[in-house]
């Protein structure tokens, strides 16, 4: 199996990689054209990014089966066009969590403290002691969390050890799992907002999210409030947050922007950064050498998963329901020959199958076969599957709910 690795990957990963028996092509500099042809030269079996783009072009490129995104997120990656193309995309979710977890805590600190201020002016050779001693504390304090994945819940026992309240929304958390989870439950996001005095926003970015956080929820946002986003820019709607910022006072941490660059340097033009009370970081939640040992080890894993069994873990794109209506089950002898009667039935029904399982039972005596189909089978289609081999024991068909 080759493996082309198209970012920056820890060699722990790439050791691992080499153990499982893969041969590597290790170009962390290849994007856009760069990495079509690096696609087309290497004739890859998987691609590792983090946070390449990975269009259309480069899936044309080659004879690719599975992208690993090296990461939680897959925003960067063409995932309906993978899944066009019989494509695997899979991801690291929760590995950086810890991490991610750790900075929202230090925007939320140092929010509170105005350390970046107070740096600033010290640097600049100016003393304040009086201005910078002004700080509310977070002891008491209430963090509304808007979203509980694994790194929202990784904020509950760090705010606990602040000593503050917790509230959260989420969408499949419910009033019985809050209490579990020890935080109080609200109904909608503009509850959090209103209840709480540090809003910490915990979002994957889906058609569902997108801008959700829009001027509805700064409305009811508390005045003075503080606002930190580590998940991502898309979700926040800017305009309104600029607004809220001016005139609702709010204090900003941000790890994410709307104008980032495309690479790992460049230029940086997002204005909001210039606005008072708004500090950020360099979209580096997850960049700890913790995360990364992490990341690399569960893409090890994924890989190995693939090469050794052709399963794959934490596939991203995959249909949770086919356009399957009805199933065929077909108890047979362990026989060659069987299936391949049976699918020549369908296909001269023209019957698409949707899935399948061939189950074999203890002995490899017998066996039992679990096809989903598009439509149903006539009377004389089902007949020609019965009688055309000798080794089909039992035929039924069932109409799927």
């Amino acid at each position: 199996m080759k493996i082309l690795i198209a970012d920056k990957f820890e060699e722990s990963g790439i050791n691992g990689l080499q153990e499982l028996g893969c041969e590597l092509v290790y170009d962390p500099a290849a994007k856009g054209e760069t990495l079509v042809a690096a696609i087309r030269d290497s004739q890859a079996d998987v691609l590792v990014v983090r946070s390449t783009e990975v269009n259309e072009a480069i899936l044309d490129a080659g004879r690719l089966s599975l992208i690993v995104r090296a990461g939680a997120g897959f925003n960067t990656i063409d995932v309906k066009a993978a899944s066009a193309r019989g494509i695997y995309v899979s991801n690291c979710p929760g590995r950086n969590a810890v991490a991610v977890a750790e900075l929202a805590f230090g925007l939320i600190c140092a929010l509170d403290r105005r350390v970046v201020d107070s740096t600033a002016d010290l640097r600049a050779g100016k003393w304040d002691k009086q201005e910078y001693g002004k700080a509310r504390g977070l002891y008491g304090a209430t963090l509304g969390l808007i979203g509980l994945g694994q790194i929202g819940r990784e904020m509950i026992p760090r705010a606990r050890a602040f000593g503050m309240n917790v509230i959260g929304w989420s969408r499949r958390l419910t009033p019985d799992s809050a209490a579990e989870t020890g935080i109080a439950y609200r109904q909608t996001i503009q509850e959090v907002a209103n209840d709480c005095d540090i809003i910490s926003i915990h979002l994957a970015l889906t058609p569902e999210t997108r801008g959700v956080i829009g001027k509805d929820f700064f409305d009811v946002a508390r005045d003075g409030a503080y606002f930190i986003n580590t998940s991502r820019a898309e979700v926040v709607n800017q305009e309104a947050l600029v607004e809220a910022i001016t005139n609702k006072h709010l204090r900003v941490g941000l790890d994410v922007f709307a104008a980032e660059p495309a690479g790992a340097t460049g230029d940086f033009a997002d204005e909001i950064i210039k606005l008072p009370g708004v500090i950020g970081t360099h979209h580096i939640g997850a960049s700890t050498a913790q995360a990364q040992e992490a990341i690399a080890a569960e893409t090890v894993r994924i890989i190995r998963q693939f090469k050794e069994t052709g399963k794959v873990l934490n596939v991203v794109n995959l249909s949770d329901r086919t356009p399957a209506t009805h199933l065929l089950v077909v108890r047979h002898r362990d026989r060659p020959g069987v299936l391949a009667h049976v699918f020549n039935e369908l296909r001269k029904a023209s019957n698409n199958v949707q899935e399948m399982e061939n189950v074999v039972f203890a002995g490899a005596e017998a066996a039992i076969a679990r096809i989903s189909l598009d439509y149903p089978l006539s009377k004389e289609t089902l007949e020609r599957i019965r009688a055309g081999n000798s080794d089909i024991i039992e035929l039924n068909l069932f109409r799927l709910s």
